[in-house]
Formats: C-alpha cells, sequence, structure tokens
C-alpha cells in the first residue's frame, strides 16, 4: 500500500518539478509612472527578450514613494522568477542612503539579474552663463560663491546628485533649487531664472540644439554621439568623475540560481538586438547586458559613490 502511495506522489509531483521555465508571462514591475525612461527601457528590451525565452512579459508601473512601494512589493514576492523589477540608481543607490528607514534591504532581498542600459547625464547652462565649458564655469562659480544657482527636478532626484557631485569634486558653492518634476524646472532655465542643471539626454537636447541651452560637459567616462564636441567632465580636470541613470532587472531574493542565469543572458542579448539598439540610439542610451555577478558589484560601486556624495552633501528625504 505504501508503494502504491509512493508512486502515486512521484506522478503528481514529477510533471511540476520538469516544467520548463519560463512556463507563464512574467511580471515586469517598473517603479515609477507610465512614460517616463524605466518603463521604455522595460517595454523595449523585454519585447525583445520573450523572442527567445517564449513567454510574455507584463509591465506593471507601481508608481509611489521614490519607487519604495514597488521595490517592498517585489520583495515579498514568490522567489520564482515570475516576479521582476527594473532596478535604477534611485531605488539601488541612493534610496538607502536618503530614507532613514526602509522596510527592506536592497541589498539582502533582491539579486543582480543583468544592467541593461546606461543614460548619460549632462550639464548645461542657460544661454545667458558666459560659460563655454566646464573649466569656465567653475572658474565663474568660484569667482561668485554661492551666486549663481541650478534647478532639479527634486530633492534626491539624479539631477540634484549630479549636480552635488559636481560641486564636491570641484570644490565650488552653487545654490540648489529643487522643483517638482522636470518640466517645472526647465521651464525657469530656460526663461533664466536658474543657472544651471543636470539631466538625461531626452529633455535637454531639444533645447541644446535650438541654442537655449548650452551642454558644458556630459557624466559618462565617454562623450557621447548626439554631443561629440561637448567634453566628460573626467577629462575636463576631474577624473574618475562618472554620473549617469542606469537600469537593470533585479529579482526577489532566493530566486534560482538557473532562472536568474536565463534572464541574465537573454537580457544580454537582448539589449544588443538591432530594434533596442535603435531605441536606445534615439535617447543617447548606452547598451551593457551584465553578468548578475558583474551587475552586483556595479550597484556596490554606486552605493559607495552616491552613499559618499549623498553623506558630504547632508541630503535626506523623510
Amino acid at each position: 500500500m505504501r508503494f502504491v502511495v509512493l508512486l502515486l506522489a512521484c506522478a503528481v509531483a514529477l510533471p511540476a518539478a520538469a516544467q520548463p521555465y519560463p512556463s507563464k508571462p512574467i511580471r515586469l514591475v517598473v517603479p515609477f509612472a507610465p512614460g517616463g525612461s524605466s518603463s521604455i527601457v522595460a517595454r523595449v528590451v523585454s519585447a525583445e527578450m520573450s523572442k527567445d525565452l517564449g513567454a510574455q512579459f507584463v509591465i506593471d508601473n507601481k508608481p509611489g514613494g521614490g519607487g519604495n512601494v514597488a521595490m517592498l512589493e517585489v520583495a515579498r514576492a514568490d522567489p520564482d522568477g515570475y516576479t521582476l523589477i527594473i532596478g535604477h540608481i534611485g531605488t539601488l543607490a541612493v534610496n538607502p542612503f536618503i530614507f532613514s528607514k526602509l522596510p527592506f534591504d536592497v541589498n539582502k532581498d533582491f539579486v543582480a539579474v543583468s544592467l541593461l542600459t546606461k543614460v548619460p547625464n549632462i550639464f548645461v547652462v542657460n544661454a545667458n552663463v558666459p560659460a563655454k565649458d566646464l573649466a569656465e564655469f567653475v572658474a565663474l562659480a568660484r569667482a561668485k560663491p554661492g551666486q549663481l544657482n541650478y534647478g532639479s527636478a527634486g530633492n534626491g532626484s539624479a539631477g540634484h546628485l549630479a549636480f552635488e557631485y559636481l560641486k564636491l569634486v570641484a570644490q565650488v558653492d552653487v545654490t540648489h533649487v529643487p522643483y517638482k518634476g522636470t518640466g517645472p524646472q526647465l521651464t525657469d532655465l530656460l526663461a533664466g531664472r536658474t543657472d544651471a542643471s543636470s539631466a538625461g539626454t531626452p529633455p535637454l537636447l531639444p533645447h541644446i540644439k535650438a541654442g537655449k541651452l548650452r551642454a558644458i560637459a556630459v557624466g559618462t567616462p565617454q562623450r557621447i554621439p548626439v554631443l561629440p564636441d561637448v567634453g566628460t567632465v573626467a577629462e575636463q580636470g576631474f577624473p574618475g568623475f562618472e554620473t549617469s541613470q542606469w537600469y537593470g532587472i533585479i529579482a526577489p531574493a532566493k530566486t534560482p540560481e538557473a532562472v536568474v542565469k536565463r534572464l541574465s543572458e537573454e537580457a544580454a542579448k537582448a539589449v544588443k538586438a538591432p530594434l533596442v539598439l535603435e531605441r536606445f540610439a534615439a535617447d543617447s542610451a548606452l547598451p551593457v547586458g551584465s553578468t548578475p555577478a558583474e551587475f552586483a558589484a556595479f550597484i556596490r560601486e554606486e552605493q559607495a559613490r552616491w552613499g559618499e556624495v549623498i553623506r558630504k552633501a547632508g541630503i535626506k528625504v523623510e
């Protein structure tokens, strides 16, 4: 009798154990509102990944709390490879330092899958500022400590942190003016009510081409194709400087290693696909496609970089 029961148990268990991954749609959470860079990256890359994986991706935008609402939900999800989230510089390298307390640990409750892309941050001034490049802007700021200002999309935003990082390495005093979003801060920058800003290429490039803003530096280690004549911060006197917005895939901790490896391999192929490269190029986004170990190491490097910037600049969000 026991032998029959054992056979029946095996007959029930074996099909489930042998079921290949993936065998159903994969939910990819985006921790921000629809329409932003994170949503674009998620949709473009997941559509390409689904071709070889043979499973559909369902994009689920869950904004709130600077990305923390979605991060908490995914941290608590089943670690089976069917719930993933777009990891971002803000959620993985900034929030752990600017929020006094988080209900999850980004390093313990998640596993890195693959770094997908980096979007360059660029530094700009309005057309009335008499600085043609970063060296001239730094000289101007040193001659007028505290008199120049820069706008950002808000306290703790990527632009805020990028400019504070520049202030630290260049040893200049430039006043921060926070806004509620990139749009409002750009309005005042274009009108000349603020002097400078840092943001990703998509919102700034049209105004640079129109001559209303002047790009003085790019934050990536290499120059970018859409602004070939604009030097990097590093080559303009500050070696090792790097700031970019980046996006990758992470999963709940304890997701099976084989599943993480499969997802990572498919992500690395997807970011090099012609359609993805074409879409990335429109925003000057740089494809990466890393292994889980490489992405985990990158996250640690970014946490060290931004943790120091946040501590020295005294940035806090309650």
